[in-house]
């Protein structure tokens, strides 16, 4: 008797309810780790993608150049969207002027609605699964206690119809039943890692991206004036350059 406790046992002892907790269980597992290892990934390439835009747009002789640069390639990352999405806000506005109704109000307040936007847009993409992770790393270890409990419940019921309340009957099912315990441990454990892992990353990727949208407005704020209702071809730095300067002399 005593060889044959264990989790086949308490599987094959335990009743309809034991084993829709125990798949339920088991779903909240998968779906936290297939989370776990698709942001894992999508974060690495998006980060790699990013810094490689950077360098990019940095490197940029105009924003002509940069623009034309962005329309031939593919839109890989959120710096790499943001740039173009407000790049073309700034074409459209020199071919068409501000008589549409979201360029009211002039080109920075439109440059601002369209970069802050878009930052709501990618908080809302890279928020997506988090809500899995965090429901199955609160919820996990309860439901996993609640098939404890059961198979207890379910194990006393069965001693007492067999009237062999002993020691060695008893500790062996609640035994058992334990396990349900431990796998909601194991399935709450790694959610609640990577949930604070994840949340960390996305408020980190937020700032650089809100960082890179106040250089992006002052560059197409400033190139503005500085390259004319013409669009002229201008270096990027010196329009950092000339705003800096400005502020400093204000």
């Amino acid at each position: 008797m005593e060889n044959s406790l264990g989790f086949a046992h308490f599987l094959a002892q335990t009743d309809t309810l034991g084993r829709i907790v125990l798949l339920l269980l088991l779903a909240l597992s998968v779906a936290s780790w297939y989370l776990i290892a698709t942001k894992a990934v999508a974060n690495y390439l998006a980060g790699r993608r990013a810094d490689a835009f950077l360098k990019q747009f940095w490197a940029a002789d105009s924003l002509r150049e940069l623009g034309d640069t962005l329309r031939q390639q593919s839109l890989d990352n959120a710096f790499a969207q943001l740039a173009h999405e407000a790049l073309e806000a700034v074409r459209n506005t020199h071919q068409h002027g501000l008589q549409k109704l979201a360029a009211a109000g002039g080109l920075s307040e439109f440059l601002t609605r369209l970069l802050r936007n878009g930052i709501d847009q990618e908080a809302t993409r890279i928020e997506r699964g988090l809500t899995v992770m965090a429901s199955a790393g609160s919820a996990a270890p309860y439901i996993g206690l609640f098939g404890t409990v059961w198979g207890i419940y379910h194990a006393l019921v069965n001693i007492g119809l067999a009237g062999q309340g002993t020691l060695d009957k008893v500790s062996g099912p609640v035994g058992e039943a334990l396990i349900m315990t431990a796998i909601g441990l194991a399935v709450a454990i790694p959610a609640v890692l990577a949930f604070n892992a994840f949340t960390r990353r996305n408020r980190v990727w937020l700032a650089r991206l809100d960082a890179f949208a106040h250089d992006l407005y002052t560059v197409l704020t400033v190139g503005e004036r500085v390259n004319g209702p013409a669009g002229e071809a201008r270096s990027l730095r010196p329009a950092v350059k000339l705003e800096a300067r400005a502020a400093a002399e204000g």
